[in-house]
């Protein structure tokens, strides 16, 4: 099967119809898998700033992140404005690289900046391929262990890690 192609839209581009098949890939692994007991939906998903970008393939959504924006670099973040979350790949699709290749697209638009991201620490590796380094202590979020991630922006450490 070839590997789907990725899209990317903002709250007013994005259909009913996606944002349904994106909310129940996102509810299935979360939820019932992951057991977390946070709220899954909130307010950034509508953000006008915010990115949504996915790849389908015969079946619906296989994987999805978003890209939120803060106005305000945050400290926490290591001074990075977008914070790439809710990365999530259907079970049945884990282990193509699928993840990766969505979090490569975000760093081919947003790499000349600081990116960061909350990773939950099963999954620090993935991200370490990506140029991604932790920063700071360990936390656990929505029930689960979790250490933040920052990538500095293109031209500094980490690069190559793409190539």
């Amino acid at each position: 099967m070839p590997e789907p192609s990725i899209e990317q839209k903002t709250w007013s581009h994005i259909s009913a119809d996606e944002f349904f098949d994106i909310a129940m890939l996102r509810t299935v692994v979360f939820y019932l898998e992951q057991q977390i007991d946070e709220p899954e939906l909130d307010d950034r998903d509508r953000d006008e700033s915010t990115l949504h970008v996915w790849m389908r393939d015969d079946r619906g959504v296989v994987s999805y992140l978003r890209v939120i924006e803060d106005e305000h670099p945050d400290p926490a973040h290591g001074g990075a404005r977008r914070l790439i979350g809710r990365v999530v790949t259907r079970p049945d699709a884990r282990g193509r690289g699928l993840a990766l290749r969505l979090v490569e697209h975000v760093i081919a638009q947003f790499g000349d900046e600081p990116l960061a991201l909350h990773s939950q620490s099963y999954i620090q590796p993935l991200y370490a391929r990506a140029g991604f380094d932790p920063i700071g202590d360990g936390y656990v979020e929505a029930g689960i262990p979790h250490v933040t991630m920052v990538r500095p922006p293109s031209g500094r450490t980490g690069d190559a890690a793409l190539n």
